[in-house]
């Protein structure tokens, strides 16, 4: 049976229920980081700071606990993981749809093709931490390439 502070553990680390897409679940957790991205974008840069590492933390707490719930360290209902990933591919940037979704695609693609060391996260660190760092990496590697993109061509953003 699942306790009360249990239930509201799981609804961040599925990203209100996105994780339980029955496929794709990853990305379908992802897609939560757009209207985020969009209401983050507002936000002076210490603000948006602030919010970012709290959602980070959240998503430790939540992918951490969750897995304890789920008996799978990585389940794939777990996605809070997806959306700081998404959320730090977009940092600090001004919100428009070109950005959002050349920011979900190259995210994704970071997610799945776990470059080093996203992939050393993902296969040695068996926790929260290690679920959640993975897909902070792709972030970050999505996050360069976006921005070589954006300065490439501007035009398109």
């Amino acid at each position: 049976m699942i306790h009360k502070n249990q239930k509201l553990l799981l609804f961040f680390a599925t990203n209100a229920g996105l994780g339980y897409a029955p496929v794709a679940s990853g990305t379908f957790g992802t897609l939560l980081g757009i209207p985020i991205y969009y209401l983050l974008a507002q936000l002076a840069p210490m603000p948006h700071a602030c919010c970012w590492l709290a959602i980070l933390l959240m998503a430790l707490w939540s992918a951490d606990g969750a897995g304890k719930i789920f008996t799978v360290v990585d389940d794939g209902r777990i996605v809070s993981d997806e959306l700081i990933g998404y959320l730090t591919t977009v940092v600090f940037l001004p919100f428009s749809w070109p950005t959002a979704l050349a920011a979900f695609l190259l995210f994704r693609f970071f997610d799945i093709v776990k470059l080093w060391p996203a992939c050393w996260f993902d296969n040695k660190v068996k926790n929260g931490f290690g679920v959640v760092m993975d897909d902070v990496v792709a972030g970050i590697y999505a996050a360069g390439c976006l921005r070589l993109l954006m300065h490439l061509w501007p035009e398109l953003f």
